[in-house]
């Protein structure tokens, strides 16, 4: 309220693979009761949505859609995250980009969020490039930068599932100091159809809420996105601050 926000939604981690730490962590029923009593408790002041972020991983897609179809959401977010044996990690992550080209660094993440987008199970797609943060300083946000051409793949699987694409800011606190995906992305995504689009903070730790988003939203009303809604179970209602309608499709801020 302080922030002058007046939604939310709250989007805990919940993973598949069993070497995750947010597998089978906190079960649903606990986290639903937790957010949906805040709702209650907050409601004249703050809406305070359900959500989710998803890890997603091809191999686990079915348990993906086994547990939204057992589980409702008022926001879901799908991400692809470093697993355990990444080429990514901060033990192999040198060795792993040395010498190589790019398209060839970039592609065993940019594959699997390819996936995730044209899976059409989100309402919006978390952190485009995370992997920004874990191939810096070997490789800069400028090379990404240089190469749109690699994101044209995920972006035209977004229009095409109608999923929406998260302008996360957590990257303006991490070495990239960008978000994830940075202003040129947002706008060709804007650009080649894409309709819905949510700011989050990413938030891990209570100093890090909703920092941001006042950045994120500029990202995205740079690009052309000015509209806002948030439709759960059908029903349209206003946004404070989201850029992006969403009338057949949830949107949200992602905190």
């Amino acid at each position: 309220m302080e922030r002058r926000i007046g939604e939310i939604a709250i989007t805990d981690h919940v993973d598949f693979d069993p070497r995750y730490p947010a597998y089978d962590f906190v079960p649903f029923e606990r986290r639903e009761r937790v957010v949906r009593e805040a709702a209650e408790r907050w409601g004249d002041h703050l809406a305070v949505r359900f959500g989710c972020e998803l890890t997603y991983e091809r191999q686990y897609e079915r348990d993906i859609k086994d547990h939204l179809t057992r589980h409702r959401y008022d926001f879901t977010i799908g991400s692809v995250h470093m697993g355990p044996f990444s080429p990514y990690g901060t033990d192999r992550v040198a060795t792993f980009v040395a010498g190589g080209p790019l398209d060839d660094v970039v592609r065993p993440y940019f594959d699997e969020v390819e996936a995730a987008a044209r899976s059409g199970l989100f309402d919006t797609l978390g952190h485009l490039d995370f992997i920004k943060r874990y191939v810096h300083p070997h490789i800069e946000p400028s090379d990404f930068a240089a190469r749109p051409d690699l994101y044209e793949p995920i972006l035209r699987a977004l229009v095409e599932s109608g999923m929406g694409l998260e302008i996360n800011t957590s990257g303006l606190r991490q070495s990239p100091g960008q978000t994830y995906p940075a202003a040129p992305i947002v706008a060709l995504f804007r650009a080649m159809g894409g309709r819905h689009v949510n700011s989050g903070s990413d938030a891990h730790l209570a100093d890090s809420f909703a920092f941001g988003l006042e950045d994120g939203y500029r990202v995205a009303g740079g690009a052309g996105f000015s509209d806002s809604c948030f439709d759960v179970g059908g029903h349209a209602s206003p946004f404070h601050c989201q850029i992006g309608c969403a009338p057949n499709r949830r949107a949200a801020r992602s905190l």
